[in-house]
C-alpha cells in the first residue's frame, strides 16, 4: 500500500508543478517550487510543501495567500488529470527544510572563516 501512496504523491507533485507553471496566472505564485507531498493513508488529504527563493516573510506570506486562493483550481485540475476515486483535499505549507539547510551552510561557512 505504501508503494502506491508514493507513486500517487509523485504523480500529484508533477501535476501541481505543471498546473502552477501553465494554468495559474497569479503573480504571487511565480517562483514557487513544490518540494514534496504528504498523502494520508486513505488518499483523502494531501499536504503540499513549497519553497520560495526569497527569505522575505512578506513574499512568503504572499505566496501562501496565492496558493491558498488557487487551491480550488489546482484540486480540480489534479482530479481531471489523475483518475482517483476521490480527489484529495489540498493544503499548502511552507517547507522550512530549505531555510534550515541554508542556515546550516551559513553557520559552517562562518565557522570555516574563524579557523
Amino acid at each position: 500500500m505504501k508503494h502506491r501512496i508514493g507513486r500517487v504523491e509523485t504523480q500529484i507533485q508533477r501535476e501541481i508543478d505543471d498546473i502552477l507553471l501553465k494554468d495559474v496566472n497569479d503573480p504571487r505564485v511565480q517562483g514557487v517550487t513544490i518540494t514534496g507531498i504528504n498523502l494520508t493513508g486513505d488518499l483523502q488529504e494531501a499536504t503540499v510543501y513549497f519553497s520560495i527563493l526569497s527569505d522575505d516573510e512578506k513574499k512568503i506570506a504572499e505566496a501562501q495567500t496565492g496558493l491558498d486562493k488557487a487551491t480550488g483550481l489546482i484540486r480540480r485540475e489534479v482530479g481531471q488529470r489523475i483518475k482517483l476515486f476521490k480527489t484529495p483535499e489540498i493544503k499548502f505549507e511552507q517547507d522550512k527544510s530549505v531555510a534550515y539547510g541554508s542556515r546550516i551552510d551559513q553557520l559552517l561557512a562562518d565557522l570555516k572563516k574563524k579557523q
